[in-house]
């Protein structure tokens, strides 16, 4: 029934009301905090361009993960920055590389944790791109290889989900393939299904220092523009073994999120990048938003949009409101 009969600012009147009738609800279990690792002792130095993140080294990164823990965060994914880079990557595969130190620290010490591994090359080639090179261009086949091989030592690790986010075509079905091999059927994989080749990752390049010697990842991370390519990538996947998708970046691609929830069955993730962090915190370093309010309202939109778990630096602060209830 129409005006005046149908008001709909009834339920709107209270916080309690607003409360009881909220289509869309966070928990602090939708949340997934990325945390970057490097090697040394003592080290916990500050990114510049988000505020509030650091690099870890692994004796503090375990302190900071207990705390991160305690909020009820359920998981968090690992980026590591190695001492060295070469154009085989092998910092990448190394038994006792960063990220696979780090993940047995942290599964020693809180096991309960759900440990995220990143699969990809950036953060240790020499050149920056996402796998091996020649002719001066990513070898799609050659790179597959190289990524099963990270995701076996991270599985030997003791890592709990593997989650390549290189954009090869095939990648999937090849770590599937060699996990499955070596006895780790059980470990599941969160594919980065539609990976966009976004500006939104800056401050992230900076955090891994991973930014391309040369030309840029357009060739193989996707054409933004491209809605039903993503949903052949996310198919493709789907049919290869990936037991979660992912859509990265989230916020622009709020579309896609819901064509991925609606098309497919699997959990989908989604990452709220870190350009999408670094301009929420720098409009309200200079007092031109309500940082905490826009927080909320990114999360919820990328909650409603139909994410299962969202991916977001913000994670520790969003947990702390809602553990207030």
């Amino acid at each position: 029934m129409a005006f005046p009969t149908t008001r709909l600012r009834r339920l709107r009147r209270t916080p309690t009301l607003r409360r009881m009738v909220r289509e869309t609800t966070l928990s602090v279990d939708d949340l997934v905090y990325p945390m970057f690792v490097v090697p040394g002792t003592d080290v916990h130095e500050a990114i510049g361009s988000m505020p509030g993140q650091f690099r870890w080294s692994v004796d503090l990164l375990v302190r900071e993960v207990e705390a991160v823990a305690a909020l009820g965060i359920p998981a968090v994914l690992l980026f590591g920055i190695p001492e060295s880079k070469d154009e085989s990557a092998t910092g990448a595969y190394a038994d006792q590389g960063i990220v696979q130190q780090a993940v047995r620290a942290l599964k020693q010490a809180v096991p309960t944790l759900v440990v995220i591994t990143d699969v990809c090359l950036c953060e240790y080639m020499s050149h920056g791109h996402c796998g091996v090179i020649e002719n001066q261009a990513v070898a799609n086949d050659a790179t597959l290889e190289l990524l099963a091989k990270t995701a076996l030592s991270h599985a030997r690790a003791g890592a709990d989900l593997i989650a390549p986010s290189d954009m090869m075509d095939g990648r999937v079905g090849a770590i599937r393939r060699a996990l499955d091999a070596e006895g780790f059927d059980q470990i599941p994989i969160m594919s980065y299904a539609a990976k966009m080749a976004s500006a939104f990752y800056g401050p992230f390049r900076e955090a891994a220092e991973s930014a391309p010697a040369f030309g840029d990842r357009r060739s193989y991370q996707m054409d933004f523009a491209n809605r039903r390519e993503a949903l052949r990538e996310v198919a493709l996947d789907v049919e290869e073994g990936a037991d979660i998708v992912m859509v990265k970046p989230a916020l622009a691609y709020l579309d896609l999120i819901r064509d991925v929830r609606e098309r497919f069955d699997l959990p989908v993730a989604a990452y709220n990048v870190s350009g999408e962090y670094a301009m929420v915190k720098a409009a309200a370093e200079r007092g031109w938003i309500d940082g905490e309010r826009i927080m909320w309202e990114t999360l919820t939109a990328i909650k409603r949009a139909g994410a299962d778990l969202i991916l977001t630096y913000f994670a520790k602060d969003a947990a702390r409101g809602l553990g207030k209830g």
